[in-house]
């Protein structure tokens, strides 16, 4: 697959192109390698068929460039970012995430696992593994290093398994990477795990590891409604990414769980920044404003809340999408680590999480809403035309403040598509304010 096709396919967390042959993964080794301008780079794979093949090629462009690298095996992604920033390394690893098995791609890190995205180093990788190049004289070395003591001593580092109950949590795993690690994680708690799709599959052959979807928590919430436990999670394929059901079998949106860490985190550290992107609930900022912190609005993307977790020197940030970041994780974000989190809260807290929650979902959402858009910008263009009387900014997409209710509209950067998110005070207000947008999107520009 050529360059262009691959780099075309970047999205805010890293490219995933239907396919990736060998050469391309070999020139990017070297891009990568030339532009970090590290001794070593740490490089970490998931399960699927495709990827030993490729991280074999990346192997070779990197240690090409006289760099030596860190072969770290099978793990997650924030296992991945765990060594760059424990050891102070660049790092990537190949996974597609949540994508289909077909799927392979990349993601990168540098140094202390800061991130890596367009306007920060992509468009010159992209440069450099295109050019002609020649291997170095003197070839980097590969170490094979086992970091899953150290990546989970490093988890138990943010929490305190002294105060935990003896919950119940089922998980579900969907065959990816969540599994390496959560055998050890509750080896080390008094909870007890009842694991769903713990075996690494590339073949993902009981359903896509992908959360955000609900046909894909149809299992685990069977099994919750089986066996009672207090916490349901499922982990997208690569587990960066969580999603958490209450005991009775209810999701929580990304926003409430954000909004429920972000309030732990201020009780330690009164104060502090939270980080959340643009789509989340009103009642996160409501919510941190409310417990004595600063919330900080920002662009939907690791890279850039991770950037701006470093700004501001928030503790947390969180992302509508299942996404959710720590200062003391490297500002990188990690499925597990925001389970056990979660899982203290309500160790503490005593109350079911189907109580705990109603104190932070004062709103009604709609979920993200997707629609078949060949002009994007003439669309959003007459969608903010609608909306001139209204406050508007322009900070990731269209955002159109109504005061008692919202919306975001974003372009999707791989597809013709805008993404709606809307929020308002109960369900009709949220239906009206979705059909209202979808007409003059679908009137067209």
């Amino acid at each position: 697959m050529d360059l262009d096709t691959i780099f075309k396919a970047y999205d805010v967390r890293g490219l995933y192109p239907t396919q990736i042959d060998e050469e391309a993964a070999r020139r990017i080794g070297y891009g990568f390698g030339t532009f970090a301008a590290a001794d070593r780079i740490a490089v970490g794979r998931d399960c699927r068929a495709s990827s030993p093949a490729i991280v074999a090629a990346l192997i070779e462009g990197i240690t090409a460039t006289g760099t030596d690298v860190v072969d770290i095996g099978e793990i997650t992604t924030d296992g991945l970012y765990f060594a760059s920033g424990s050891m102070d390394l660049p790092g990537v690893v190949v996974t597609a995430s949540h994508n289909p098995p077909e799927y392979n791609g990349l993601k990168f890190c540098l140094a202390g696992a800061a991130p890596v995205g367009e306007d920060t180093g992509l468009s010159e990788i992209k440069r450099i593994a295109a050019s002609d190049h020649e291997a170095q004289d003197d070839r980097g070395s590969v170490e094979v290093v086992d970091i899953l003591d150290g990546y989970v001593d490093h988890l138990f580092g943010v929490v305190d398994v002294a105060v935990f109950s003896d919950l119940t949590v089922a998980a579900d795993g969907g065959n990816g990477m969540a599994g390496i690690a959560l055998p050890s994680v509750f080896d080390r708690l008094p909870a007890r795990l009842i694991g769903l799709y713990l075996e690494p599959d590339g073949a993902f052959p009981n359903h896509p590891a992908d959360p955000l979807r609900p046909e894909n928590l149809v299992d685990l919430l069977a099994l919750m409604a089986e066996t009672k436990p207090d916490l349901g999670v499922a982990f997208d394929g690569d587990a960066d990414r969580a999603f958490f059901i209450d005991d009775e079998g209810v999701p929580l949106p990304g926003s409430t769980t954000t909004a429920i860490i972000g309030d732990w985190f201020l009780k330690g550290e009164p104060g502090a920044s939270i980080v959340h992107n643009l789509i989340c609930s009103k009642a996160v900022p409501e919510r941190v404003s409310e417990a004595g912190g600063v919330p900080v609005r920002t662009r939907v993307g690791h890279s850039f809340i991770k950037q701006v977790m470093k700004e501001t020197g928030a503790v947390f940030g969180g992302e509508h999408s299942g996404h959710y970041y720590f200062r003391d994780n490297y500002r990188a974000d990690s499925g597990i680590l925001a389970m056990l989190v979660l899982m203290q809260v309500m160790s503490e807290d005593g109350r079911p999480l189907s109580e705990l929650r109603i104190d932070y979902e004062p709103y009604v959402g709609s979920g993200e809403i997707n629609y078949d858009v060949a002009d994007q910008a003439g669309a959003t263009a007459a969608v903010a035309a609608a909306y001139s009387d209204a406050r508007i900014d322009y900070l990731d997409g269209l955002t159109v403040d109504l005061g008692d209710r919202w919306f975001n509209l974003r372009p999707s950067n791989t597809e013709p598509k805008l993404r709606l998110n809307a929020e308002a005070p109960n369900a009709a207000a949220v239906d009206e304010l979705v059909a209202a947008v979808a007409s003059i999107i679908e009137e067209g520009p």
